[in-house]
């Protein structure tokens, strides 16, 4: 039986549609279910230009858009690609390279989420008088018993993409459905194949789209300005000198270029000196984060200190914390401490299966954080 959505009854939808199996077989449950759906792919870059840029070719290629478009014919479907380019610079690419310089280790998905798809995507949806717009993530819209409603983990746990999406606000989560995340991968490739979709064994995609080498390194490269500065030890000895802080995440090992020695791992990093400072793998510990700005699902930060559970990297397990909102924001109390804490990346709190909210990391220690965090640190 398909599972059950956000909305009375079925209306006109806009699909987005990569070119991969999940946002197939999205659209495919929602015409099932009496949807009148219309597949939308965004395009990332003029896909007639013959000097394309090498770190756009994992995204949204010319097979991506002909996949989709033959979904949509199997399915009766009409099919539009949309140019988002210009919006995919500003928001995603220009993003993700300015948080590097900055000293951030930034999570392109989430701006892309917020930014393209439950934004851009959504204003057309409207132009097209849709009601809804549906993306194949791995997640689960549901009322929340008081009116509103609920994010959730998808079922199928090794694919859950809820912590790419804690910033949806009750609007858009009113305004989006999400119908695969109520079935686990085997299944939904099942589905493809018996509709005969032929992107059904299509290997997912990567983390990062627009890097299909993985290697962030190189694509900053020629893109950002290399500003040289030391690598210290804890105490602020210098062991050697770098290229430019972009290059480096917190509890990065390899690529130091420092010889001899115990283990090194990169701890923190100061973008005010451009000072890497490296030191033993203990250092890399943290009991507590500060995340902000913080967006509540339910649109309203919690009165007091609440038990949740907490993941600071999309791959993370979530560990046990308390979290107390301060201002804009949110301290983050681990019950055991945590390795790598990530300035740039997400934490995001859960209660169970719901997601609470979630805010970029901003600091984990005095001095990286707000006046009033230090002083809520200080009275605990």
């Amino acid at each position: 039986m398909d599972a059950a959505i956000n909305t009375p009854a079925p209306g006109r939808v806009v699909a987005a549609m990569s070119g991969g199996v999940d946002s197939a077989v999205a659209a495919l449950l929602l015409r099932r279910q009496g949807y009148d759906v219309i597949g939308v792919t965004m395009k990332l870059y003029d896909i007639n230009q013959a000097d394309l840029p090498d770190y756009y070719r994992g995204c949204c290629t010319i097979d991506d858009v002909e996949d989709a478009r033959a979904v949509c014919r199997i399915l009766g479907a009409p099919h539009y690609v949309l140019n988002v380019q210009r919006e995919f610079r500003t928001f995603v690419i220009d993003y993700f390279r300015r948080e590097y310089e900055s000293g951030r280790t930034p999570h392109p998905c989430i701006a892309c989420n917020d930014k393209i798809k439950f934004s851009f995507l959504a204003q057309r949806a409207r132009m097209l008088q849709a009601s809804h717009v549906a993306t194949g993530h791995y997640a689960r819209i549901e009322p929340d018993g008081s009116g509103g409603w609920a994010l959730r983990r998808g079922v199928d746990a090794d694919k859950d993409q809820s912590y790419v999406l804690f910033g949806m606000r009750q609007e858009q989560l009113a305004g989006t459905l999400m119908p695969v995340g109520h079935y686990p991968k085997s299944q939904i490739r099942q589905l493809a194949a018996e509709a005969g979709f032929p992107n059904a064994d299509k290997p997912d995609s990567q983390d990062i789209c627009f890097i299909p080498t993985g290697d962030y390194r190189e694509f900053l490269r020629p893109r950002t300005d290399e500003r040289p500065g030391d690598i210290v030890d804890a105490a602020g000895n210098v062991l050697g000198r770098h290229e430019g802080i972009q290059y480096f995440t917190v509890g990065q090992r390899r690529g130091l270029g420092l010889s001899g020695g115990p283990p090194r791992f990169v701890i923190r990093l100061e973008p005010d000196t451009r000072r890497v400072v490296v030191g033993s793998e203990d250092g890399l510990y943290r009991d507590t984060l500060y995340a902000g700005p913080v967006s509540w699902v339910s649109g309203r930060p919690p009165s007091a200190p609440v038990d949740v559970t907490v993941k600071i990297r999309y791959k993370f397990a979530a560990a046990a914390a308390s979290v107390t909102a301060v201002g804009t924001g949110a301290l983050v109390r681990f019950r055991e401490p945590q390795r790598a804490i990530t300035p740039g990346q997400a934490a995001v709190f859960y209660a169970g299966d719901t997601v609470l909210g979630g805010g970029p990391i901003a600091g984990y220690e005095p001095g990286t954080m707000p006046a009033a965090v230090n002083a809520e640190t200080a009275n605990a």
